[in-house]
């Protein structure tokens, strides 16, 4: 028997998202993973359980990333969930991928962009303590600690500053804020190393042989400059491909060069946003086999 056509219209969209990444997947000959929205706790179960149901699979994911960034921790977890189920993990940034989201993004073996994606610094975003949907940049916190201790010393703090260094600055806060810039330095350095440089062999200048040593401290340069608050100016700074390929020296994949992947990926991901956008959902994950989306609040 013929099956029945699609009761509703979000149906007939939901079939044409299927459609269409099946294309992407065809044209980076990889499985596809597509994730809008924060990293954030349970998301990782969400994307764990979505790549287990993905079957058969290939031997290479590709990560269709847009996202604000969220907690260090999680984008550890989604990223050893990749690299437990493949061999080979892309990451395409087609709009944005912040903080702890440049930091995913860090893990893969090929990054894609074009001229208007952007990174982020990896400046992780920790919530208050107490402070429901408070979401704090942790540099930004220690920058200013640091500099307000560091006026303390010289004697040239105010009265008011010294009262809202008292106030504002919790120790506990404070060694988690640390905790989260170290682990996502940390990651980063490790990621960059073990995928992302692991066939850097001969150097484009020189044609020196590329040592471990090397590689680590290209990893440590790019480490400390996207950790340097006051060359960014502000967290929601973005990175653009340029920046990334001239200033810090790391590859990036250019969509634009590739046309087949790049008109693949653009139709997808226009037709996800504008599904987004009618449902009113500000996250959706997607697979060839499943598509979930819903509001989360903050």
């Amino acid at each position: 028997m013929p099956s029945s056509p699609p009761s509703t219209s979000n149906e007939v969209i939901e079939g044409l998202l299927r459609d269409r990444v099946d294309k992407v997947e065809k044209a980076l000959d990889a499985d596809v993973v597509s994730y809008r929205g924060p990293i954030t706790y349970s998301i990782d179960d969400l994307i764990r359980d979505a790549v287990e149901s993905l079957n058969p699979k290939r031997k290479r994911i590709a990560v269709l990333l847009e996202t604000d960034g969220g907690f260090i921790e999680v984008a550890e977890r989604i990223a050893r969930v990749f690299r437990h189920h493949y061999e080979f993990v892309e990451f395409v940034v087609t709009n944005s991928a912040m903080s702890a989201g440049t930091i995913l993004v860090m893990s893969g073996d090929v990054i894609w962009m074009d001229y208007y994606s952007v990174l982020g610094p990896i400046d992780p975003q920790v919530q208050r303590a107490g402070v429901r949907g408070r979401w704090v940049p942790a540099l930004g916190y220690l920058e200013k600690f640091s500099d307000l201790i560091k006026r303390s010393r010289r004697g040239k703090l105010s009265s008011a500053e010294l009262a809202f260094l008292v106030e504002k600055f919790d120790p506990a806060e404070l060694f988690r804020y640390e905790h989260e810039r170290d682990l996502s330095i940390a990651l980063l350095k490790e990621w960059l190393v073990k995928y992302k440089f692991k066939n850097w062999l001969i150097t484009d200048t020189r044609k020196a042989k590329v040592t471990k040593r090397m590689k680590e401290k290209r990893a440590e340069e790019i480490a400390a400059t996207l950790n340097m608050p006051k060359i960014w100016h502000t967290h929601s700074r973005g990175i653009t491909m340029d920046v990334l390929r001239h200033k810090l020296n790391l590859k990036i994949d250019d969509l634009c060069a590739s046309p087949k992947v790049d008109t693949a990926i653009k139709a997808y991901d226009r037709l996800l946003g504008d599904y987004m956008l009618r449902r009113r959902y500000n996250v959706a994950l997607h697979t060839r086999q499943s598509f979930q989306g819903f509001e989360l609040e903050a």
